[in-house]
């Protein structure tokens, strides 16, 4: 039975027309810039451009997670139509969306005692996120049912693998993961740190590197060392940048001329409002399937 609902967070940092293609579903997050609230809603409040001049510019940021009280009408809606549902959740490891969704799902099936809701913590974030549920979407229409999706998902949830670097340090000193006088000394000496997440979900400093020139190459070599088939790569590719799309271009282009396979099928997304908030402007990061992460 192909009767269910795919359904995330607005934290896969895809695109409102990916979202449309796809067929998913999502909740949103909220957050509030300048002391103004806006949904996260792939920028079609507040354009994503306009979000990150507005960060540039000095106005300070806040995110609110998704609530239980969020949580429990939205999944409802779907019951009430007879639909099941595959819910996927941006990882625990950076929010605590996966517990309200776990509780507003077993609160509802009490009520609703013959439907399903499966909830997954993805253990990815954003367009590692998207491209997770990129992949389930595009199964899901080959026919797979409810229960088979969620064990794939499961199963190679770890595989995306999710490689960032950031030109500018101001917003990780603001969010406490890098100290003032790392953070003063970083920007001076041009240091990009290169992060990923890990096998629990968190994000991780693994690298420092100087100059954007240097710290694409290293993640273009973590892609070569990581992804499935090595420069044979031909499956899923992702890039998100957070308001500096010349970087996304030149790491775009960087991967396109060392997978020949991938040339032409890698997409370019903007980093949403959720994510940008806590990396600010100037970060580049790169998913795709490979390895399974374990540290």
């Amino acid at each position: 039975m192909n009767d269910y609902i795919l359904s995330c967070e607005s934290t896969t940092d895809l695109s409102i027309e990916e979202f449309k293609e796809m067929d998913v579903s999502f909740i949103s997050y909220h957050y509030t810039i300048g002391g103004k609230e806006y949904i996260d809603d792939f920028g079609q409040t507040l354009p994503l451009e306009e979000f990150y001049k507005k960060m540039a510019a000095g106005e300070m940021t806040h995110t609110s997670q998704i609530s239980l009280g969020e949580y429990l009408p939205y999944f409802e809606n779907f019951l009430k139509q007879g639909k099941d549902i595959l819910h996927l959740t941006l990882s625990s490891g950076l929010s605590s969306t996966y517990n309200s969704a776990c509780t507003a799902a077993s609160m509802l099936l009490e009520k609703y005692p013959d439907r399903k809701i499966t909830i997954i913590d993805s253990l990815c974030a954003s367009s590692g996120f998207g491209l997770l549920v990129y992949r389930l979407s595009n199964l899901k229409k080959q026919g797979l049912d409810l229960d088979t999706l969620a064990l794939y998902a499961q199963d190679h949830k770890l595989n995306v693998q999710h490689w960032f670097f950031s030109t500018d340090l101001t917003y990780y000193v603001r969010g406490g993961r890098v100290s003032r006088t790392a953070g003063f000394f970083g920007n001076m000496f041009h240091i990009c740190p290169l992060l990923n997440v890990d096998y629990q979900g968190h994000l991780i400093p693994r690298e420092k590197v100087r100059t954007v020139r240097k710290v694409e190459d290293v993640q273009l070599d973590k892609m070569i060392q990581n992804c499935d088939d090595g420069v044979a790569y031909d499956q899923e590719c992702f890039i998100s940048h957070s308001g500096c799309p010349e970087y996304g271009k030149q790491v775009l282009e960087k991967v396109e001329a060392t997978f020949p396979n991938l040339k032409g099928k890698v997409k370019l997304f903007p980093i949403g409002s959720i994510v940008g908030c806590h990396a600010g402007p100037g970060t580049v990061a790169l998913f795709f399937f490979g390895k399974t992460r374990i540290d």
